[in-house]
């Protein structure tokens, strides 16, 4: 008997512990559980899928309302500042889409992100990079035909590193900053979108 208190004693903190990190609900929480087969890593990563596929369903939708939100570095020579849209004023108020709109502004200052999207950076600047990629690969002894084909991948891990959607979040490296986003659109239930931003520094 005091086994089966305890097992469901451990079963309810779990089930809070896993409501907090994602704002499932809690038969949401006790299917990905069964599904996991009571791994409760398992179980976020189950939530976390679930969460990105109604993310996915919500981006059409009209985001007007949100936050501009700053961040200054703790020596008072960097600072970053963004503009984060949700879809109302009651959101926008909301601690989980103020702390999403602080940590982006902190990954400003932290990454120095030129882009929102890999596929804003413009041509000119690849071109630009693939010149000196190319003659630094031919230096290392790469054939022209090896060269020209590491230039795709050099070109991607550029785009992404310089761009914030896809750069790795500083407090979670396993995720980007656009999956980020996502988990806390599965979390308010509103689409939420990143604006413009900018980097200050002396």
């Amino acid at each position: 008997m005091k086994q089966l208190v305890d097992c469901k004693i451990v079963m309810v903190e779990a089930i809070k512990r896993i409501r907090e990190i994602t704002g499932a609900g809690v038969v949401d929480i006790k299917k990905a559980f069964d599904e996991a087969g009571g791994d409760e890593k398992k179980a976020i990563e189950i939530l976390r899928k679930k969460g990105l596929e109604k993310a996915a369903k919500k981006g059409d939708r009209e985001a007007r309302e949100g936050v501009v939100m700053s961040y200054v570095h703790g020596n008072g020579k960097v600072a970053g500042i963004v503009k984060v849209f949700c879809e109302t004023d009651f959101v926008a108020k909301n601690e989980e889409f103020q702390a999403l709109a602080k940590d982006i502004a902190m990954q400003i200052v932290a990454m120095n992100p030129k882009y929102l999207n890999p596929e804003d950076v413009p041509a000119e600047e690849i071109a630009k990079h693939k010149e000196e990629w190319k003659k630094d690969l031919i230096a290392e002894g790469k054939s022209e035909e090896i060269a020209e084909k590491a230039l795709a991948g050099k070109e991607e891990k550029f785009r992404k590193e310089n761009a914030l959607m896809t750069q790795s979040f500083v407090k979670n490296p396993d995720m980007t900053i656009g999956d980020h986003v996502k988990e806390k659109i599965a979390k308010v239930g509103e689409n939420i979108q990143v604006g413009e931003f900018f980097r200050m520094e002396v």
